[in-house]
């Protein structure tokens, strides 16, 4: 049956079905031979999808599926009748519904469930509290609303009107949280568990709503639906159990299967993703819906590095493609003009949302205020609680399939849904500040911290080659039982894909679960590096811990660990790492946009770490030294941080330290003065009475630093004049190559003649003057180089050694007056200078 015309062409097989039923179908119009043959691609089903699936995505990204619906675009008749027909409908939910089946199936696998026991049974009373009363409001409002379908019974009706009302979108607050930056809060933790427990209820409620709906359409039949649901009931109950008994073991089985380290055999990966429509195919076969099945499946995968593999491989596809096809249906299903029909209805459904949104709110609020917790929070958490989002999406359109929710109701209820959307992130940033928090601690720099306290350090790590410098310097830095350190080490993790910012404890004293991806496996390295390096040093704890956010906000989760863990210095690695020729080259321009976020937001001092290589040198005069340590000092709160961290290192016995303080010249004296006094002469006598008392604060904590270590043979103190940038280069480059770590001050606001001239050609500014040149590719000495940068907020003051006030720089006073050193200095200097070993002196000019 096929002509020419555009009728005729369908070619049409018939199967006779029974006595009435025919079934036809058109195997010509999936594909199109082409506009060249006079055919319209909008008339097959292939390229008509296709276009459809393109304009869904585009314009959910950015205007969202109601524009798309019967409300905007729907009015144009050339638009709905050729770019959404409803010969296309079908295959729109098909695949819709295929997309949804999968992202509740990740939705489960994201849902750990251990949080609630974290958490205690605050979370279930507070999820509870911040249910019921929206809910009874809700259902109760049902009574009072014209039902849209007279033959289903009124408890299907407040049963869906009441869940759509209460639920709590847990993607959307976990994607929100992360934004915040509040998820590993304890507010963010509680607010996770608390929709944990509102979803899980809210499912259970769905699942018996659609039971109702689909079993109880008539009073005639009472009896029969009523044992219909029951049998609906208990079908689902024991496809629950099913999953816990069953597959949740078989799940185990096949992570046991794969060897630690390896990637899941794509096999079980297709036959878990084949799983999911078992399940939707099972629940949905049983009365309840699809949904519910996928669901279950997820919930029941343990979480690891199968649960991480999964949603990896199905979150781009579904969140990028199948979603934006629901949220599209979902528009088109919703007729804002429709509203007009019956003001008062949507009056009063608007009016109902409005007050489960306060009740929510409320409930929450109090629940919060009876675990005493801070009235801002408790606030914050009821606002939290009203996300909604997609899982409320889901039991407005199986209403509507179900109908029980009539087009208004529908409506009403999508516009209510995206107006909390829009309002709840604006509001919470608003109420809640945590950027506003502030621990008070005193130990922010090491140059403050007490001699024989612990010292407490956050290195970060980009890549496993990062760890043995980073490990070679925390040995230098000797920990004793007297001066213990507490080692953070945190494994920075881009976060990419639609996953949410997390913050993973990990424990050191248990073996790691296979890596599921590249990722995982160097953090495995990572961890297994410093668990190692825990349990043959001394004195030294160590805690794992991996960050996975933007490089955009990275800096937020390090400045919050070390205010949170009380650290005194961050050690960042540089963006650049040493090439086989000896040159630097970038690894990752984002990682140099994290350090200088970090430089400017630190609580704490900061360490930039360019690694070259830290290990013992071949060129070692004694067979006990390992490390030969240099430091460059021009003075400031920055080079005297940096001489407080080697003070500390030179207490190693594996440990020589040689320090070159730079002095400025006759010339370089002229020119600090005459800056001195346009500085006076144009009023600004503060720049004038700060450059004095830092000159005397490098004084005193170098004549501190010089006491402690005067009898110290393997400390070598030197002195270099120089009156200008370019001497103070020559200066650098005539030192010998025996070292293998150069720390120096970043020199962060000091103006100094010794430095004049070297900014103005600066490739990376964040390291100071002096530490660009040394982690320039032309410095020819390859070296380890530590630019320090000390906190900010400690200003001027401090009470460690070198400080005017403090009882030890009292004490170093006491001494020199009582030894006449100070008379007899220039004296002392050529002493130090003849008597130590490997003589340098000559080496400074």
């Amino acid at each position: 049956m096929a002509s020419n015309n555009k009728d005729a062409s369908l070619l049409f097989n018939g199967t006779e079905m029974g006595d009435n039923n025919i079934v036809c179908y058109a195997p010509s119009m999936i594909t199109t031979n082409g506009v060249w043959q006079g055919e319209d691609p909008l008339e097959y089903a292939l390229p008509l999808f296709t276009l459809q699936l393109a304009l869904i995505v585009v314009t959910t990204r950015f205007l969202g599926g109601v524009v798309l619906g019967p409300s905007v675009l729907g009015n144009f008749e050339s638009y709905s009748s050729n770019v959404f027909p409803l010969r296309s409908v079908i295959v729109l939910e098909t695949m819709a519904n295929v997309g949804l089946l999968y992202f509740v199936f990740i939705v489960g696998i994201e849902m750990d469930l251990t949080i609630i026991r974290r958490t205690g049974k605050k979370a279930l009373v507070i999820a509870l509290a911040g249910m019921a009363l929206p809910f009874l409001i809700g259902a109760s409002a049902a009574f009072f609303l014209t039902s849209p379908n007279k033959d289903v019974c009124k408890e299907t009706f407040f049963l869906f009107l009441g869940v759509a009302l209460s639920v709590t979108a847990f993607p959307v607050l976990a994607r929100l949280l992360a934004e915040l930056k509040l998820i590993n809060t304890e507010l963010g933790r509680l607010a996770m568990s608390s929709a944990i427990v509102n979803d899980i209820c809210a499912w259970i409620l769905l699942a018996l709503a659609i039971a109702l709906a689909e079993n109880g359409s008539s009073t005639t039949k009472a009896s029969a639906s009523s044992l219909a649901s029951l049998w609906v009931i208990l079908s689902s109950v024991g496809f629950v159990v099913l999953c816990i008994l069953v597959i949740r073991p078989a799940i185990g089985w096949v992570i046991r299967q794969t060897p630690e380290g390896e990637n899941f055999n794509d096999f079980y990966i297709c036959l878990i993703l084949t799983g999911v429509m078992i399940c939707g195919f099972i629940t949905d076969s049983i009365g309840t819906h699809s949904v519910f099945g996928a669901f279950i499946f997820g919930l029941v995968i343990p979480n690891g590095p199968l649960a991480t593999t999964l949603v990896e491989k199905l979150e781009d596809l579904v969140a990028g493609l199948l979603v934006p096809l629901f949220f599209a249906i979902s528009g088109l299903r919703t007729n804002v003009l429709s509203l007009k029909n019956d003001k008062l209805q949507w009056g009063l459904l608007m009016l109902v949302a409005l007050l489960c949104s306060l009740a929510k709110t409320f409930g929450t609020f109090l629940a919060a205020l009876f675990y005493q917790m801070p009235f801002r929070e408790a606030f914050s958490l009821g606002l939290l609680m009203n996300t909604k989002g997609l899982i409320e999406m889901v039991v407005l359109n199986v209403g509507k399939d179900q109908k029980v929710l009539d087009d208004q109701t529908f409506a009403v209820m999508v516009i209510v849904t995206l107006l909390t959307t829009a309002i709840i992130t604006p509001t919470i940033t608003m109420v809640y500040k945590p950027t506003k928090r502030f621990i008070p601690y005193k130990r922010r720099t090491i140059q403050r911290s007490k001699p024989d306290s612990e010292l407490r350090l956050l290195a970060c790590i980009h890549t496993p080659r990062n760890v043995p410098t980073i490990i070679n310097l925390l040995e230098t830095s000797y920990p004793t039982k007297k001066s213990p350190i507490y080692v953070y080490a945190l494994h920075l993790v881009e976060l990419t894909g639609r996953a949410s910012s997390m913050l993973i404890v990990h424990n050191t004293r248990t073996s790691s679960r296979p890596a599921a991806n590249r990722t995982q496996a160097q953090c495995d390295h990572i961890v297994s590096a410093f668990e190692n390096y825990e349990q043959h040093a001394g004195h030294v704890s160590v805690q794992p811990l991996t960050a996975i956010s933007p490089y955009s906000t990275m800096h937020e989760d390090i400045c919050n660990l070390a205010e949170d863990k009380r650290v005194a210095l961050i050690i960042v690695p540089f963006h650049k790492q040493q090439t086989i020729d000896g040159g630097m080259e970038a690894t990752n321009l984002a990682f140099r946009t994290v350090n200088q976020n970090v430089l400017a937001n630190a609580p704490c001092s900061v360490g930039i770490l360019v690694d070259r290589g830290l290990g013992a040198s071949s060129r070692v005069p004694s067979s006990h030294i390992t490390h030969h340590i240099l430091v460059l000092f021009f003075g400031g709160p920055d080079d005297r941080e940096a001489l407080a961290y080697a003070l500390r290192m030179s207490e190693n016995p594996n440990v020589s330290l040689t320090v070159l303080r730079f002095l400025p010249g006759e010339e370089a004296s002229q020119w600090s003065m005459q800056s001195d006094n346009d500085s006076k002469d144009s009023g600004s006598f503060k720049v004038a009475t700060d450059n004095d008392r830092e000159r005397q604060l490098d004084d005193d904590f170098i004549r501190g630093f010089r006491m402690k270590t005067v009898n110290d043979a393997t400390v070598i103190y030197m002195e270099k004049v120089s009156s200008n940038g370019e001497e103070t280069v020559a200066a650098i480059r005539s030192v010998d190559s025996i070292h293998d770590l150069y720390i120096v001050g970043r020199g962060q606001g000091m103006i100094s003649p010794l430095t004049a001239g070297l900014t103005d050609w600066s490739e990376c500014p964040e390291l100071g003057a002096i530490g660009d040149i040394l982690a320039s590719s032309d410095f020819a000495v390859t070296v380890s180089v530590l630019v320090v940068q000390q906190y900010v907020g400690m200003g001027l003051q401090g009470d460690g050694v070198g400080t005017p006030d403090s009882p030890a720089t009292h004490q170093i006073d006491n001494q020199y007056n009582n030894f006449n050193i100070q008379k007899e200095q220039h004296t002392f200097n050529i002493q130090k200078e003849q008597h130590q070993p490997w003589q340098r002196g000559n080496h400074f000019g």
